[in-house]
């Protein structure tokens, strides 16, 4: 993103609307000058002008709710940017996640995870359980998942919350472990799953 390409408005300032990078959920809405945007890109902590204080203003700088940079993009017309960030803590001054008063859940982290082993894959399989285990092939993967579902089943069975939901994660993980090295992700099952419910 090239700064000098951005559409700034009359008074230089471009709306900022800010998203988890984790949940994708919306936070908030705020302005930036071109000082508060370079100061972002150099810091990694979002930083706005308030049009009300007619200063520039960090977030988080009071509160220590900061808001950490992961990725900035304008849209097709270079006058609104997205800024995908790590919120430390709620957003809004009120207390709540959002300035919406939404809760910022994870109804997307599974796809954050994937992304997350995606990565794993090409680690080091010294240092990471999930390179190793795709490092092994198919075979072992597909009988990780199959082990999994088994172990998931016995505990479906008796009623210990804990133990039926820590292998219900089990298995998520190794479905998900065996779908990247099958070359797949979950979007291609819910394209699937979308196609039966027609």
């Amino acid at each position: 993103m090239e700064i000098e390409n951005l559409k700034f408005d009359e008074n230089g300032l471009i709306p900022a609307i800010i998203q988890d990078a984790e949940t994708r959920t919306v936070l908030m809405l705020g302005y930036m000058n071109r000082e508060a945007l370079t100061l972002t890109l150099t810091n990694g902590k979002v930083c706005f002008f308030s049009r009300s204080r007619q200063k520039l203003w960090t977030k988080g700088e009071e509160s220590g709710h900061f808001l950490y940079l992961k990725d900035i993009q304008a849209d097709c017309d270079g006058d609104t940017l997205l800024v995908k960030a790590k919120p430390l803590g709620p957003t809004c001054h009120t207390g709540t996640d959002t300035c919406w008063g939404e809760k910022n859940e994870e109804a997307d982290f599974l796809f954050f995870l994937q992304k997350f082993l995606q990565k794993r894959k090409n680690d080091s399989p010294e240092e990471s359980y999930t390179a190793r285990l795709i490092s092994k092939g198919i075979n072992k993967i597909a009988q990780k998942v199959g082990e999994e579902a088994v172990e998931l089943v016995i505990e479906a069975k008796d009623d210990n919350e804990d133990l039926f939901l820590n292998e219900a994660a089990d298995l998520m993980y190794h479905y998900l472990v065996l779908l990247i090295a099958k070359g797949y992700g979950l979007e291609d099952v819910i394209r699937v799953l979308k196609e039966r419910h027609k």
